[in-house]
């Protein structure tokens, strides 16, 4: 089990990036945006920095590998069970080596 849960649901987290984004103007830089934010909702202000990062990877303002992109890259390489398929596969098959004195 995972030793963080999420305490917010993900209309409250998307409700927040979007007052961050939203709102970013009003305040000196985004960092004091985000620590004001967080504050209204109860969320820690590095929580919520790394969500709004996410938004905007994901909608395409920020460099990066949007969320959607990375899960269905782990799908592809995982098997069934979750580990990597590369740990399933057999072994490639190595042929043995002659020896010089054998003709």
């Amino acid at each position: 089990m995972s030793k963080t849960t999420n305490k917010f649901s993900p209309e409250v987290r998307t409700r927040a990036v979007r007052m961050v984004l939203g709102h970013g103007g009003k305040y000196p830089s985004r960092w004091a945006a985000v620590f004001s934010v967080s504050q209204k909702i109860g969320c820690s202000a590095h929580t919520l920095n790394e969500g709004v990062k996410k938004a905007e990877v994901d909608g395409g303002r920020r460099a990066g590998v949007p969320s959607k992109v990375k899960l269905k890259d782990w799908s592809e390489r995982t098997g069934s069970c979750g580990r990597p398929t590369r740990s399933c596969a057999k072994p490639p098959h190595i042929s043995p080596r002659r020896s010089s004195t054998a003709h």
